[in-house]
């Protein structure tokens, strides 16, 4: 299967995050014509939220079908249900809770308020995962996969040099020692992402400009979690041209 890697770059945040969401609608409705449902997985962050919010303001938000949508999470913070730092309820609030879509087709990680503890609530959303699957893996179909990247290269709570980044057999982990709070955690495996079809990575301002550079120059793993992401068939990296500083201009397009 033929692999994409490309670094689409926008002129500021703001048209980032209406690109962004003007390309979600549109890939979306073809996946649905294709598919007839998919699998989406959420990021957290600002700048994600500000994609949701970009999807919700659209006038074309409502050609998607979303009763055939499910929506995922890469990672969450192991925080009370009605944080505003758990990743869950900034989606809700920028862009689901305006969505005509099924209770069922949204599938958060628990909260630690609820009644497992951090290690029961990866096991269920590992068993959630499989559950959904419909060709005999321990995952469903994941279309689309966002991500963001922080300064050290992490994505979802795969940070460098814990050993979660290394894990390729676990499709769910349990985090303990985030360096950045909540200290605890709960995420995807890099395995798991991996397993997507598109990953739309979207970045924005100069402090992710170096990890994005080593990503792209083959930093390891290990040290640069992002280097070790790659979907089946496209990884795009949507970018503004702060965080694009220090990627060579050969990688990169203007957006659409």
């Amino acid at each position: 299967m033929t692999h994409e890697r490309r670094v689409l770059v926008h002129a500021d945040r703001a048209a980032l995050a209406a690109s962004v969401a003007a390309r979600f609608i549109t890939t979306a409705v073809d996946l649905l014509h294709e598919e007839g449902d998919i699998h989406v997985v959420l990021t957290g962050g600002s700048v994600a939220t500000e994609v949701l919010d970009a999807v919700n303001a659209s006038a074309a938000r409502d050609t998607v079908d979303w009763e055939h949508v499910n929506f995922w999470w890469g990672d969450e913070r192991w925080l009370p249900y009605a944080d505003p730092e758990r990743n869950e309820l900034q989606a809700r609030t920028a862009l689901l809770d305006h969505l005509d879509i099924p209770a069922e087709n949204i599938h958060p990680f628990a909260s630690s308020d609820g009644p497992r503890d951090l290690d029961a609530a990866g096991a269920a959303y590992a068993e959630e995962l499989e559950a959904a699957s419909n060709d005999g893996t321990v995952l469903p179909r994941f279309d689309i996969t966002f991500l963001g990247v922080g300064p050290d290269g992490h994505i979802a709570s795969l940070f460098p040099h814990l050993p979660g980044i290394r894990e390729d057999t676990a499709s769910v982990l349990t985090v303990r020692n985030s360096p950045k709070p909540p200290a605890e955690r709960l995420t995807l495996s890099r395995p798991a992402l991996n397993s997507s079809r598109c990953i739309w990575l979207v970045l924005a301002g100069p402090d992710k400009a170096s990890a994005l550079g080593l990503a792209l120059a083959g930093a390891s793993r290990d040290e640069v979690p992002v280097a070790g992401i790659k979907g089946r068939r496209y990884t795009n990296f949507f970018v503004d041209r702060e965080a694009a500083a220090e990627v060579p201009e050969n990688l990169t397009a203007s957006s659409f």
